[in-house]
């Protein structure tokens, strides 16, 4: 098979176990086309931790879970040295901690103080931790999806602006339906029944057909215009003013560069995933939500008027130019 036609058995293959949850898969894949890392939100019980168990299931890598607590200390995520002895003599040597994996669960990451939070701010963007002055190489696939609850805010830590900026998509989940919640129940008791709950697990896909298909989806072209837009948009967070006044009144601080980065890989891995060899301004409103999202600081009118991030990005796409 292709890489395109593994990619989409994948997606197969983690919808048979996540139910009603399509978007939040394909958004899923395309963080991991981009090579980035994802931030899911959602109320408690609406899958995350099965969504991202199912993504590791189905491929051939290691996965790390860490259950991010208010104790929970730097060295206990990258690592430390060890005092080990050999042949009678001491020696201290490095110990890898659970961030040395491929696919990390950092389930409920807004529990943790900011010094572990900020243990991941080099792990995230440099793909590298350093400790005691030594710098440590992370796998060649290294994706952090983390996890968080919106509503429960009683011991928490809400994440820096620094840190949800290395993210390359906020995910948010939502309730399924009720025809697929009433399928929920139902494979929930078939797996309970079944002597093998994990039946669906013969599929599994290797790292080299998801770097194979990173390297093709690099090769997606972007035309001038297309890049012209992405531009436009972020600039639009920026100089909401320029192009209309409840955003002016809606948005404090705009995107980062990264979030022009973000939306242009984000695109090229949806134009991908479509089968197209180009990208079009399509693809890049596909993503603009979840790529944005978190990226916008609403100002004290946005959040008196209960007026949302994606309610903002709806009427800054509303607004740009697209190119024709």
């Amino acid at each position: 098979m292709t890489a395109l036609q593994n990619l989409q058995a994948l997606h197969t293959s983690m919808a048979a176990s996540v139910l009603g949850q399509d978007r939040v898969i394909r958004q899923i894949l395309l963080g991991l086309l981009a090579n980035g890392h994802l931030l899911l939100e959602s109320l408690p019980g609406l899958a995350k931790t099965r969504t991202v168990k199912a993504l590791a299931r189905h491929l051939d890598a290691r996965m790390s879970r860490i259950q991010f607590t208010p104790d929970l200390l730097p060295s206990d995520i990258t690592g430390a040295e060890v005092l080990h002895q050999v042949d009678g003599q001491n020696l201290i040597r490095f110990q890898s901690g659970p961030l040395f994996g491929n696919l990390i669960l950092a389930d409920e990451i807004n529990r943790a103080p900011a010094k572990v939070q900020a243990a991941l701010l080099e792990a995230m963007e440099e793909r590298q931790i350093t400790v005691a002055g030594a710098s440590h190489a992370l796998p060649p696939m290294f994706m952090v999806v983390a996890t968080q609850n919106p509503i429960e805010q009683e011991g928490t830590y809400p994440l820096p602006e620094a840190q949800m900026d290395r993210f390359i998509m906020k995910v948010l989940l939502d309730y399924p339906s009720a025809d697929d919640e009433s399928q929920v129940l139902r494979l929930l008791r078939e797996e309970e029944q079944a002597a093998s709950p994990e039946r669906n697990d013969a599929f599994s896909l290797a790292q080299d057909v998801i770097f194979a298909a990173r390297r093709e989806v690099s090769k997606i072209q972007v035309s001038p215009a297309i890049d012209r837009y992405v531009i436009d948009l972020v600039n639009a967070t920026r100089r909401p003013g320029d192009y209309h006044a409840d955003l002016a009144r809606w948005i404090s601080l705009g995107a980062s560069p990264r979030g022009g980065i973000g939306l242009d890989r984000c695109a090229r891995a949806d134009a991908w995933l479509q089968g197209q060899t180009f990208v079009t301004p399509a693809n890049v409103q596909a993503v603009a939500h979840p790529v944005l999202r978190h990226r916008l600081q609403l100002s004290y009118d946005a959040v008196a008027e209960g007026v949302t991030a994606d309610q903002v990005l709806d009427r800054l796409l509303a607004c740009v130019a697209i190119p024709a």
